[in-house]
């Protein structure tokens, strides 16, 4: 059992910055894919980026890539998430995700994953 607790969101107008930071406990992180989805009112919940268990695997949804970059820290048991150039469509709660089953579904897919945090809301403003 991982308890995932994310950070970092808040106000932010159009072309700012804002980095969420999800920490894990309970367990050793470093053995756990792990992926930040969004959720935005009365849209589906949806795919943002995900990171392999060492970090050698970082997809990106297109609609992201090029502005945002995840990362993780297994000693401190940390997924950060760099949001640069952020637009109001960007605006949603973001959910920090986890999992450590060995598993042949991509990691962009939100059944993937076991473990969710509660969210951290992101408004951008124009």
């Amino acid at each position: 059992q991982v308890q995932l607790v994310e950070s970092g969101g808040g106000p932010v107008q159009a072309g700012g910055s804002l980095r969420l930071s999800c920490t894990a406990s309970g367990r050793t992180f470093s053995g756990y894919v792990a992926g930040w989805f969004r959720q935005a009112p009365e849209k589906e919940r949806e795919f943002v980026a995900a990171i392999s268990w060492n970090g050698g695997s970082t997809p990106y949804s297109d609609s992201v890539k090029g502005r945002f970059t995840i990362s993780r820290d297994n000693v401190k048991n940390t997924i950060d998430l760099q949001m640069n150039s952020l637009k109001p469509e960007d605006s949603a709660v973001y959910y920090c995700a986890a999992d450590n089953r060995i598993s042949s579904w991509p990691l962009s897919r939100p059944s993937r994953y076991t473990y969710w945090g509660q969210g951290t809301q992101v408004t951008v403003s124009s």
